[in-house]
């Protein structure tokens, strides 16, 4: 499966880079393939593995906020992996041929 997610702290101003970069070492340090945008952070793995992530992701975040909200999307897919990298080489391909 790969979620997408966004960890955002409420009641710490606007500056909220420190809180979502605690958020994220959770996820590098998970060792699952992962990337981080802009706007969110998707990762791929099991289900079991992938929430456990998210959870300790807030977690991280809650630890130091007063209030936290999560918004996530998955796309649970059995038997595919790489998916972080194929739907995005798929699209560039189709773009390619413009």
């Amino acid at each position: 499966m790969i979620v997408a997610f966004s960890v955002t702290p409420l009641g710490v101003g606007e500056d909220v880079g420190e809180y979502v970069a605690d958020a994220v070492r959770v996820v590098r340090a998970s060792g699952l393939p992962h990337r981080t945008d802009a706007m969110f952070t998707s990762i791929e793995g099991e289900w079991d593995e992938v929430m456990d992530v998210v959870r300790r992701a807030v977690a991280a975040v809650e630890a130091r906020a007063p209030r936290v909200s999560l918004v996530l999307k998955a796309d649970l897919r059995p038997g595919v992996t790489d998916g972080l990298t194929s739907k995005v080489d798929t699209v560039e391909r189709h773009l390619a041929a413009d």
